[in-house]
């Protein structure tokens, strides 16, 4: 559904391609997650669907059409992002928050209908933030913030997902929550595409993992296709070993101290 053909990106007043020549695709049904070393152009494929940078080579695609030719708002009404930053102009109760999920499918006279409606408060229950929602988001810590940017997407609705680092600022267990339910969606059809630093998780949860070095596809498969040592050793500069996670057999990367210099 979400089709990235040959795209490459280079940011003002800089010599080299944040992204050069990036292909893959994200489609309904499976989990698919980016990773790489920061400044690998993880965060660049994001900006890019977004239309908040511009593709200088290559195209994006959603259902094989341009992004570049499509309205934004159709852009939103089939795909939600969640992006790594966001600043709000100004503060707003969490539920009202939400509901701005719903403003691409709103209609001339911009009133909710039932539809809407029921897919706010389904965001708010799978994302578990109900005692949330009187609340005003500046008042929020950095998880429950994560989580209720989490709950705004799914209001969105639209068959695809992007994600930017959505766990970033969760503890353990609501972590694991957000990938459960990725993974959920993700077997309800939908096409979830997550950028993420957690290796060891997006082993365990994801279909497909696209690995980035310098811009470029380094890695793209089954997570134990690009789960190697030899692999990630070398994009990630730092001595590491790959075993099995105990719990589900999935890989699980290992990072290895350095020997101490001697005196």
């Amino acid at each position: 559904m979400i089709g990235f053909d040959a795209v490459a990106v280079r940011y003002p007043r800089t010599h080299t391609d944040a992204l050069s020549g990036v292909t893959f695709d994200a489609v309904p049904g499976r989990f698919t997650a980016v990773v790489g070393p920061n400044g690998s152009g993880k965060s660049t494929l994001i900006r890019a669907l977004s239309g908040l940078v511009r593709v200088s080579r290559g195209r994006i695609t959603i259902d094989g059409r341009d992004v570049a030719a499509m309205p934004r708002r159709e852009v939103a009404r089939r795909v939600a992002v969640v992006p790594q930053r966001e600043d709000l102009a100004f503060p707003m109760d969490v539920r009202d928050y939400v509901a701005l999920g719903r403003f691409p499918h709103l209609g001339a006279w911009h009133g909710t209908t039932a539809v809407d409606r029921n897919a706010i408060e389904r965001a708010i229950e799978l994302t578990g933030v109900e005692r949330l929602v009187e609340r005003r988001v500046d008042t929020l810590s950095g998880g429950e913030w994560q989580r209720v940017r989490l709950a705004r997407a799914l209001a969105q609705g639209g068959q695809g997902l992007l994600f930017d680092e959505p766990t970033a600022f969760l503890d353990i267990g609501h972590e694991m929550v957000a990938f459960e339910l990725l993974a959920r969606l993700a077997s309800e059809h939908q096409a979830v595409l997550m950028v993420s630093h957690q290796l060891n998780l997006v082993a365990r949860f994801a279909d497909r993992i696209i690995l980035l070095h310098e811009g470029r596809v380094r890695a793209d498969g089954a997570p134990n296709d690009v789960m190697q040592a030899d692999v990630l050793e070398a994009v990630y500069a730092w001595p590491l070993v790959v075993t099995r996670d105990p719990a589900v057999g999935a890989p699980a990367l290992l990072p290895l101290r350095r020997p101490a210099a001697r005196p």
